[in-house]
């Protein structure tokens, strides 16, 4: 018969009697810490009054835009621009061959000169004709005579800077020039065509004012009429309207109104032609609107991660709706009072890190 040690016994006697005490309490092994985790950048998702908006489609127009066309008569010498160019005010775009408008310029110069001479001749002899009929020397029908010719070498003197300023404007015409700031959208003529006075020659538009012309439904003008506020929606971009204008009456036989909405000075991502959501404000309504920071978005599904008492996180799937600045209209999957985390990168780490592992 074999007889155990007695420290060997004693040491497996404790050890049972901890198991015992252990599988009595409920207990476990303790297992390893949980590190704590800075606590997230978080909003509380509340309702908020916002424009309540009735949609409706604009199309997207230049508030600038115009044809040039010829003032006078002349071969085209030189086109300078063609489509597509950005052109600012004031440049040369068409030239013309001007060489009858100089040559009547030339003309209207050296007869500006014999009238000036002719009108310096009249004055100087009505001068010496006046100091004769003072001292009786000549008749007065000699003086009058003077004094008529006086005026009519002072008319003709204006006659002739008015012809002047003609030729002058006839060699400018002979040089069409950009009426403002903008991009070429029609080229109408060709090097060596005969243009004649109103002949349209190019056609541009300015792309730093621009509207929206759209028809507004009769049941809802009086509304816009009196709330006067409007919206555009480019992609996921609100852009304000900085002002309104509706038509004073119907278009037959829809019964819709007419109207404009001017945009701020250079809409980004808006061209003329464009056909775009209008927003127009008929009054409030709540919304719920988290940051745009706050969203992931994953292929085509969009999600937020909202934080529970314990700020553990929970990647929640979101319907989206229009933007309002810089936070976005939640229409379903999230309730008023939840918490979401702003900075999703730091919502994945954490939930990385507080996930069981799986051996």
């Amino acid at each position: 018969m074999v007889v155990a040690a007695p420290g060997w016994l004693g040491r497996m006697t404790l050890a049972v009697a901890a198991l015992v005490a252990l599988a009595a309490c409920g207990g476990k092994p303790p297992g390893p810490s949980v590190p704590s985790l800075p606590p997230l950048a978080s909003v509380t998702v509340q309702p908020e009054r916002t424009p309540l908006e009735r949609p409706v489609d604009g199309i997207v127009e230049a508030v600038n835009q115009a044809t040039v066309s010829a003032q006078t008569t002349g071969r085209v010498a030189a086109i300078l621009v063609d489509v597509n160019d950005f052109v600012p005010a004031g440049t040369v775009i068409i030239r013309l061959r001007g060489t009858e408008q100089r040559a009547g310029l030339q003309q209207s110069e050296a007869a500006l000169t014999e009238v000036r001479a002719r009108n310096e001749e009249a004055q100087t002899n009505f001068q010496r004709i006046g100091d004769m009929y003072q001292r009786r020397v000549v008749s007065k029908a000699q003086y009058e005579q003077a004094l008529a010719n006086r005026d009519a070498a002072a008319a003709r003197l204006v006659a002739a800077e008015a012809a002047l300023s003609s030729a002058r404007e006839g060699v400018g015409y002979t040089e069409i020039t950009a009426p403002y700031a903008g991009v070429v959208t029609k080229r109408l003529v060709e090097v060596g065509e005969l243009v004649t006075p109103g002949r349209p020659l190019m056609t541009g538009l300015s792309l730093r004012d621009l509207r929206v012309s759209l028809n507004v439904p009769q049941s809802i003008v009086a509304t816009v009429r009196r709330i006067g506020k409007a919206a555009i929606y480019s992609g996921d971009r609100r852009v304000e309207a900085s002002h309104i204008t509706i038509f004073p009456e119907a278009a037959a036989p829809s019964s819709t109104f007419r109207a404009r909405i001017d945009l701020p000075p250079n809409s980004a991502e808006l061209s003329p032609g464009m056909y775009v959501k209008v927003g127009l404000v008929v009054g409030d309504a709540e919304r719920l609107l988290v940051p745009r920071s706050a969203l992931v978005e994953r292929s085509e599904v969009t999600a937020v991660y909202v934080l529970d008492p314990q700020n553990r996180t929970e990647l929640r799937y979101v319907r989206t709706g229009h933007a309002f600045g810089d936070r976005i209209e939640i229409l379903s999957g999230l309730s008023a009072g939840e918490r979401v985390a702003t900075d999703p990168i730091a919502a994945t780490a954490q939930r990385g890190a507080t996930a069981p592992s799986h051996e």
